[in-house]
């Protein structure tokens, strides 16, 4: 096979999670880790397979307390296909001498290769050759090959393939004291000769979970029943120089979905209608080249190849088959069970790609958040305010699922956890709209569900802003920003922050872009929200007020991150770092040594800075000029500053951001960021994360920093605007865009030009601006734009 590839050769169990992850496959509606078959789940491998949108709720004693936490639902392990020596032990990397051990992950065609080769007695070797895919076409399908030749002597083998229902969400180590028995009533029977199948619920939602297997050998196959899995065992003849191949094929439905009756019918029907293991992959292959045709970036070197990664990763996620799905973006993938499989504020960092690739799957994104928007208005009244408050974690239904205790495992400690109070996704939310129907121009959403969405959430930051005559300005009060570190004044008796900078500025925009929106809107359909919404006619005029008058703080010429930061205590960073080497979470660090972050002017991740990550640099000064404060490029400079020297960077959006804003802010120390944003997964930076799932977020963000970020990409006002700044080591790539109804919108940057090509179609021009320079350019048509210095 051809093609770029992701490998890694020997076997290293310390590594192994981490591969486990990075070699996950999926096709957007399930997706299984890369783990190796033959192993089962301890401490070094974690089977785990994920059905999007598949979660369930469980109650647990931590702490002497009552904790309700509802997870993504690890399924039942279809993956299981072992093999031994006749009446010898099973073979494992782990247990039996391996001479080769080599894993690659072919991008193009999405399939999984690994090739073993087990040391037996007398001198023969076993050599292990496996291909797997779950299907991109077939999205209930995937199969597995596994090819057995032997070195040396004759061997008989004995295979054992099953469907394993003794499953449990185990796979991140701190939520271990949680329940996670999430599979009952598992059931398991015969469909056919070659068939086995699995049935079974979750213990609250109960969704059901049918998947049937079906094995292709040219042997005799038998059944052996056994609780809670289907199991069917051969025995191989193997001799040296013929290869004996079986194939696994399997099918997984879930009662969520659609035209069907029952999930284990449904699964037992599709697998014996499969067709053959190459029919599968000509078809899977088939279907990634469209959809790599539609994503296409073109980055030269290490960074391509990183990018290719992530590209990967984020189509197996959210792939066309979500736009038919309830489903929101889980911030870890579907790829193992850190932050339970929650929806965060990652779609912030992930829409803005998707937009401009793949719009149908945004827009079901965004009517994830609108199916739950009245849960959100539910929230805001619980607090006793109107509008929406979108929960800082979301699963199902979208109440807040965010944990009220979570561990520091430095200290063992279980602390309080005030996330929830990150009422700034609402504005996250309102931004992917905005952006979403900008580089669409889908009016049908913005004055349908988005106007819905963006009225709800203005109103509650509307409420939430309180005047304080002192200042002469609006203030909101106990929130927690981007930072996460701080959550509380020294010393206080409640948690949340006065005015944060990120979240004043960023309810500002959502009001001013509201009110603008309502302004825009045709007469009947105003009419009709205000009718619908009880909007007063006094609001948008005390929306207008609110958002010139929100109070941003400041502090030696600098945006505070909150009011109060600036009596805030410097940290001995070089102390910390000498005594501990790696600080990303200083939080942890400091609670262990029975302190606290809240003492210190040291932030997680990027607070502040998020705001140069969303807003131009005209458009950030245009949002302070609207509440009254002056912005120039010294105070942003020194701002930025500020904050690059005090943040410890314990997320791996952290890089993403800093190397976006210094990028335009101060170019020559960019690199350093963009580098770790990029290294963030496949090195594991964080320290063991990525074994429990990718940092989504941050793949699509490095995506979006070559397309948006480096190019200053904007759609805005129905026009296409760009404004170049290529960085020294990243200064030659292309991507296809699609945009306002046209396919396969090419740009390419490469010796100071600037290359756009439009294909043919019956759609208008496009209007190109570069810098205050306006092209239109026709289908058909191409134009070549020197970028100025």
């Amino acid at each position: 096979m051809q093609g770029p590839t992701w490998e890694y050769d020997g076997y290293r169990p310390e590594e192994e999670r981490l591969r486990e992850s990075l070699f996950t496959l999926g096709n957007g509606y399930f997706a299984t880790r890369g783990a190796l078959p033959e192993c089962t789940a301890d401490d070094i491998h974690y089977p785990g397979t994920y059905a999007v949108g598949c979660y369930d709720r469980l109650t647990s004693q931590v702490a002497g307390r009552r904790v309700e936490n509802e997870d993504m639902v690890n399924l039942p392990n279809w993956l299981p296909l072992r093999f031994r020596p006749a009446d010898g032990a099973w073979l494992t990397p782990d247990t039996a001498p391996v001479t080769e051990h080599h894993q690659v992950l072919h991008l193009d065609p999405g399939l999984l290769e690994r090739r073993t080769g087990y040391g037996l007695d007398g001198g023969t070797t076993l050599h292990v050759r496996q291909l797997r895919l779950v299907h991109l076409t077939d999205r209930h399908l995937a199969v597995l090959r596994t090819e057995f030749t032997v070195e040396g002597d004759g061997l008989d083998l004995e295979v054992e393939a099953a469907l394993d229902g003794r499953i449990t969400n185990s796979g991140v180590a701190r939520y271990r004291d949680l329940d996670g028995r999430h599979l009952v009533h598992v059931r398991t029977g015969i469909a056919a000769h070659d068939t086995v199948w699995l049935r079974c619920h979750t213990r609250t939602s109960r969704i059901e979970f049918g998947l049937a297997a079906r094995l292709t050998v040219d042997a005799p196959v038998r059944v052996v029943p056994e609780v809670e899995r289907s199991v069917q065992q051969l025995r191989l003849r193997l001799v040296p120089g013929r290869t004996v191949t079986v194939d696994k094929t399997v099918a997984l439905h879930t009662s969520h979905d659609p035209a069907i009756g029952d999930a284990l019918q449904a699964a037992v029907d599709r697998v014996g209608a499969a067709p053959g293991f190459d029919a599968l992959v000509e078809s899977h292959a088939a279907a990634w080249e469209q959809l790599w045709r539609r994503t296409a970036l073109e980055v030269p070197g290490e960074a391509g190849s990183i990018l290719r990664l992530h590209l990967f990763h984020v189509l197996q996620t959210l792939s066309p088959h979500t736009a038919d799905l309830d489903v929101g973006v889980p911030a870890r993938g579907l790829h193992g069970e850190a932050y339970r499989g929650h929806v965060f504020w990652d779609e912030l960092f992930v829409l803005p790609y998707l937009n401009l690739h793949l719009p149908e799957v945004s827009r079901a994104l965004l009517h994830y958040r609108h199916r739950r928007l009245d849960a959100a208005c539910q929230a805001a009244r619980d607090l006793g305010r109107r509008g929406a408050l979108y929960p800082w974690q979301s699963g199902s239904d979208g109440r807040e699922e965010t944990q009220q205790l979570h561990l520091n495992p430095r200290s063992g400690r279980w602390l309080p956890d005030h996330t929830r109070l990150q009422h700034h996704v609402g504005s996250a939310v309102a931004y992917n709209i905005w952006q979403y129907c900008e580089a669409t121009g889908d009016i049908d959403f913005l004055h349908g569900e988005g106007v819905e969405m963006l009225l709800h959430i203005a109103r509650f930051w509307a409420d939430s802003a309180a005047y304080d005559a002192r200042l002469g300005r609006h203030r909101i009060r106990g929130v927690v920003g981007p930072d996460e570190y701080h959550d509380a004044y020294p010393g206080a008796a409640a948690p949340g922050l006065d005015d944060n900078a990120y979240t004043n500025v960023t309810a500002a925009w959502v009001l001013a872009r509201t009110l603008e929106l309502l302004d825009l809107l045709p007469e009947p359909r105003r009419r009709e929200l205000a009718e619908s919404t009880g909007l007063g006619d006094d609001e948008p005029a005390r929306w207008e007020e609110i958002s010139r008058t929100l109070h941003v703080p400041f502090h030696d010429g600098v945006i505070s991150q909150f009011e109060g930061y600036g009596d805030l205590a410097e940290l001995d960073w070089h102390g910390y770092r000498e005594r501990y080497g790696d600080i990303r979470r200083l939080d942890r660090i400091l609670e262990a040594e029975g302190d606290t972050v809240n003492r210190y002017k040291a932030s997680k991740q990027a607070d502040v800075l998020m705001l140069g990550y969303l807003f131009s640099a005209a458009e950030l000064r245009s949002l302070f000029g609207r509440l009254g404060y002056r912005l120039d490029e010294r105070t942003w400079t020194a701002t930025v500053d500020h904050y690059l020297h005090r943040t410890s960077h314990g997320s791996t959006l952290s890089g993403l951001v800093h190397g976006w804003v210094l990028a335009r802010a101060r170019r020559a120390d960019a690199w350093a960021f963009v580098q770790e944003a990029l290294r963030g997964d496949i090195a594991d930076l964080q320290g063991g994360t990525t074994g429990e799932g990718i940092h989504l977020g941050a793949m699509a963000g490095t995506l979006d920093l070559v397309q948006r970020g480096l190019t200053g990409l904007e759609t805005r006002g129905g026009a296409l605007c760009l404004d170049p700044v290529p960085l020294p080591e990243l200064s030659s790539y292309g991507f296809s865009i699609r945009y306002h109804g046209h396919w396969g919108v090419h740009l390419r940057l490469r010796s100071g030009l600037l290359e756009i090509t439009v294909p043919s179609s019956d759609r208008s021009p496009i209007d190109v601006c570069l810098r205050d320079r306006v092209v239109p350019v026709g289908p058909g048509e191409s134009a070549r734009l020197v970028v100025p210095e």
